[in-house]
Order: C-alpha cells, then sequence, then structure tokens
C-alpha cells in the first residue's frame, strides 16, 4: 500500500461495480475489491459486512429517509398520499446516482441470492413505512395496505427510471406510477 488516499469507501464501491460487472458477483471476492481500490482486507470489513453491503449500503439511509418524510408529512394526507410522500423523499436521494442505480440494478438482477436481498430490503421499507403510518395515528389493516401500495410503487417506478432512454426525474415516475395505481383502485 502506498500513501493513503481519501474517500475508500467509495473507491471501494466504484471497484466492487467494476468487479461485478466484469466478472459477476459470485467470482468477485472482498479482498479483490479491496486490492482494485488500494486499500486492505481488513479495511473492506472495517466498511462493510461483507460484499454485498457495498450494493445495499444506502439502503438505511433510503429506509430512514422515507420513515422522516412520512412524520413530517402534512396531517390532512391520506395514508396512501402520506406513504408516496415519503417514496418521493426516498427517491429523492437517487436521483442524482442513476448511473450508480442502473448498474447497480444490472448486478442484483443477474444473482438469485442479490434478488433475495433486495426484497429483503424492500420488505424492511414496507416495515418501516408502516411503522411511521402508524405513528401518524393510522390503523391497521390501512398502514400496511398504504405501506406494501407505495413501496410498490417505489419499485415499479424505479424499474421505469433505471430503463428509461431519456429518463424523467425519480420523482416524475413516482407521481406517473402513483396516479396508475389510483386508477386501479
Amino acid at each position: 500500500m502506498g500513501r493513503w488516499e481519501p474517500d475508500a469507501k467509495g473507491r471501494m464501491i466504484r471497484a466492487a461495480l467494476d468487479l461485478f460487472t466484469e466478472r459477476g458477483f459470485e467470482q468477485t471476492t472482498a479482498g479483490d475489491i479491496a486490492a482494485s481500490a488500494g486499500v486492505t482486507e481488513r479495511t473492506f470489513f472495517r466498511h462493510f459486512a461483507d460484499k454485498r453491503e457495498v450494493l445495499f449500503d444506502g439502503s438505511a439511509t433510503l429506509q430512514h429517509t422515507v420513515h422522516d418524510a412520512i412524520l413530517a408529512a402534512p396531517g390532512e394526507l391520506t395514508a396512501l398520499e402520506a406513504a408516496l410522500a415519503g417514496m418521493a423523499a426516498g427517491g429523492g436521494l437517487l436521483q442524482e446516482r442513476r448511473e450508480f442505480a442502473v448498474r447497480r440494478a444490472r448486478i442484483v438482477a443477474a444473482d438469485p441470492s442479490l434478488q433475495e436481498r433486495e426484497l429483503l430490503k424492500l420488505a424492511a421499507m414496507t416495515e418501516s413505512t408502516a411503522e411511521a403510518l402508524r405513528s401518524r395515528g393510522v390503523a391497521e389493516p390501512a398502514a400496511s395496505l398504504a405501506a406494501h401500495s407505495a413501496v410498490s410503487v417505489f419499485h415499479v417506478a424505479f424499474a421505469s427510471w433505471i430503463t428509461a432512454e431519456d429518463p424523467p426525474g425519480f420523482d416524475v415516475c413516482i407521481g406517473r406510477t402513483a396516479t396508475s395505481l389510483r386508477a386501479l383502485i
């Protein structure tokens, strides 16, 4: 190792995306990522529990952002509207990271274990959303139904956003998808 370089975590994330894309997720080790980023394997494990977490590092921040936005939403909003406000706030975190989101989505789609992990993270966001709605006084089953619906809107809007040739803002994708959901109800 040479001289210390800043942004070890960012370098590891970029290296992981490059290696996962080039070699595949299963064929890449934490040691490979560390070496490519110019850090030790020990440094890697100070930042990430395992190589999967490189791809899911922002999920806790996303979940907290959604939760806090729901709690801060105007009181007159319906449960679904408050939950969708949370999803829009969460989507705002992704807006400037579209290239990362596109690359990450391709890597996740190519590996069943990562797909499973993605579903677990979405389930955690759904529960956090329902908890925020319950904190707002929304009773069951409305809190859970609104949470599941809003996370589904987020999931569908995300897929639309990352596959679009010339994508609108993520908030526009959320709005369009929410409008489609409302038309079904």
